[in-house]
């Protein structure tokens, strides 16, 4: 009996239920979108919290542009001063009908590397895909870039 039972044991050790890394797959999915949402779409697009804006982006973090078959850098520090200018302009909060949602639509996770694939929307209308990169650091998951693509109309 004693043999059966260290066999149980070390089977368990040497082989541990995969059901424990889908659980911590999950939670690595849901502490990404909770990065997300606070840092980059209340924070950025809903004039939120810029204090958690920079707690889910690294400083190195550059939003790439493609415009006349041409690339920008748009670096994470020129697009929080134009959010700190447009909520001093107007610091009332946005209308619930106004606010810009986010859908999901797809995470991928490898280790500590991430992309998740996001569908932005406003007024019931989805208006960009957004590709959001990101690290898992220390400090837990920050965004490190982004590329996107513009609904048409």
């Amino acid at each position: 009996m004693r043999k059966l039972l260290y066999l149980f044991i070390f089977v368990i050790v040497v082989f541990p239920p995969t059901r424990t890394k889908a659980q911590s797959a999950e939670n690595e999915k849901s502490a990404i979108k909770k990065v997300i949402m606070s840092a980059y779409v209340d924070g950025l697009h809903n004039k939120g919290d810029l204090k958690a804006t920079k707690k889910g982006f690294h400083p190195g973090f550059d939003l790439l542009i493609m415009r006349n078959n041409k690339l920008e850098k748009l670096p994470i520090y020129n697009w929080l001063a134009s959010a700190k200018e447009r909520k001093a302009k107007d610091p009332s909060p946005i209308k619930e009908t106004d606010k810009t949602k986010c859908k999901f639509l797809n995470i991928d996770v490898t280790g500590n590397v991430a992309v998740a694939k996001i569908e932005l929307s406003k007024h019931g209308k989805p208006i960009f895909i957004d590709y959001l990169s990101m690290y898992k650091f220390k400090q837990g998951w920050r965004i490190v870039g982004k590329v996107y693509y513009r609904l048409p109309k």
